[in-house]
């Protein structure tokens, strides 16, 4: 399979800008938290937010001033507090941290030293990555810190963020409902990233033809009102839907429910959004949905969780012209084409602060009918993290590798998520019990008619 993704080299005056919106929303994210709030209780799944803002500082430095161009580091026991391949995350509460006011102007100092075109840095390739894939690095990193940081926020019941590019959004008109599969029919086609794409990350790459059977998938994600009804029909207390692993999770955390449900006395669910709670609206994409609750569901209706290559098909491939009975020879960056996203394809970049209705967005459509493949919600597939067949690290060889074996794949992007990181490539992954993150799912039907 070919592919009709044809990017312009992108130059390092290019990158800076985004570098500096990224820091913009970064420091937007934490700018109304209190020095307590920026520390906040010790829990296996946050960091505490002071650390993480100046661990995003030290990783731009390291791989842009001191690995790049062979500065001297600019905080002589920086390695001891931010390194997070180093520093055990339970110990991260306990270190002589900066000052809020210390941190912020290290972070300051390392953006405009990055930024100084005048730097006197050494410039040159290492190992044949040059200086716009490590800005790609580092801008990528700070935008997945800036997603964290926001679940981090819903985690601790703070106030919802106030960041500046979130504004109300006409919708369009509200879509008429949609339901029912997308028939895929399968074939061989290049499972990964682009060799051609402006940058990959190591566990996108080698891309690698796989076959795919004809599989069904369920156009939309899916929403609150059906995920309340798995709930209502005693769906966490039928142990014949769960694995052992999922049923031990489920005793140990007591789940009954959704995270951030509450049901009131007069039947109706509330939803915990930041530190409020919300009337659940049922045709909301659910969200904060762990693997394990999403196979129980699948187990409860007769479905199953897509694989990532199935997945992958139905968000970046096209219909052949033999009347659908194949997929074309051409993969798409993205489910509606090649161009970027716009808020009416796709809800990602903090515009519409949440998760929106599953059946809007029509325009994001892929090829095969399916919705809001891109943002929303992250979605969970049946698969293994694993490296791609011929996996190589990358420079950055903490990122994947120590992953691999116990995280599952979660694709497409969540409305916090960057657009300008996101496409149908990209590949996410959690622990199967992490339910604190914006991660749905989406089903497919386990026998093909």
């Amino acid at each position: 399979m070919t592919t009709s993704i044809k990017p312009s080299p992108i130059s390092t005056r290019e990158l800076l800008e985004p570098l500096r919106e990224a820091r913009e929303r970064t420091l937007e994210l934490i700018d109304d938290l209190t020095d307590e709030q920026l520390m906040g209780p010790r829990l296996r799944i946050v960091n505490p937010l002071r650390w993480e803002i100046g661990h995003v500082a030290w990783f731009q430095e390291y791989w842009i001033l001191r690995h790049l161009g062979g500065l001297q580091p600019i905080l002589s026991h920086g390695d001891g507090l931010y390194d997070s391949a180093r520093v055990a995350h339970d110990t991260r509460w306990d270190l002589a941290l900066p000052s809020r006011a210390e941190t912020l102007a290290y972070m300051r100092q390392v953006l405009d030293r990055v930024c100084d075109l005048d730097d006197r840095r050494r410039r040159q390739p290492i190992d044949g990555y040059d200086e716009s894939y490590f800005l790609h690095l580092v801008l990528f990193h700070e935008q997945m810190h800036a997603e964290a940081i926001t679940y981090t926020r819903q985690t601790l019941c703070y106030p919802p963020p106030r960041v500046s590019i979130a504004r109300d959004i006409n919708l369009q008109a509200k879509p008429a409902p949609i339901s029912g599969d997308a028939h895929v029919p399968g074939g061989a086609f290049a499972l990964g990233a682009s060799h051609n794409a402006a940058f990959q990350f190591d566990n996108e790459q080698p891309p690698h033809n796989v076959k795919v059977g004809p599989f069904s998938i369920s156009r939309k994600a899916v929403t609150n009102g059906e995920f309340a009804a798995f709930v209502e029909g005693g769906g966490y207390m039928k142990r014949d839907l769960w694995s052992d692993e999922g049923w031990q999770w489920k005793q140990n955390a007591r789940a009954e429910h959704p995270v951030y449900w509450r049901r009131e006395s007069n039947g109706q669910w509330l939803r915990r959004n930041f530190n409020e709670w919300v009337t659940l609206d049922e045709s909301v994409a659910v969200v904060h949905v762990n693997w394990f609750e999403a196979n129980a569901y699948c187990r409860w209706t007769g479905r199953r969780l897509p694989t990532e290559a199935e997945w992958e098909m139905a968000a970046s491939c096209e219909p052949s012209d033999d009347g659908g009975r194949s997929i074309s020879d051409q993969k798409l960056r993205y489910p509606w084409g090649d161009d970027p996203p716009t808020p009416e394809r796709a809800n990602l970049d903090w515009r519409v602060p949440g998760c929106t209705e599953a059946d809007g967005l029509p325009a994001g459509d892929s090829a095969f009918g399916c919705r809001q493949m891109i943002g929303n919600v992250w979605e969970w597939t049946a698969t293994d993290f694993e490296g791609y067949p011929g996996f190589i690290p990358g420079p950055y060889k903490e990122y994947s590798e120590p992953w691999f074996g116990n995280h599952k794949v979660l694709r497409g992007g969540c409305w916090a998520t960057r657009s300008r990181m996101v496409r149908s490539a990209y590949r996410n992954f959690y622990t199967p019990d992490r339910r604190d993150v914006w991660s749905g799912f989406r089903t497919c039907a386990i026998e093909v008619a």
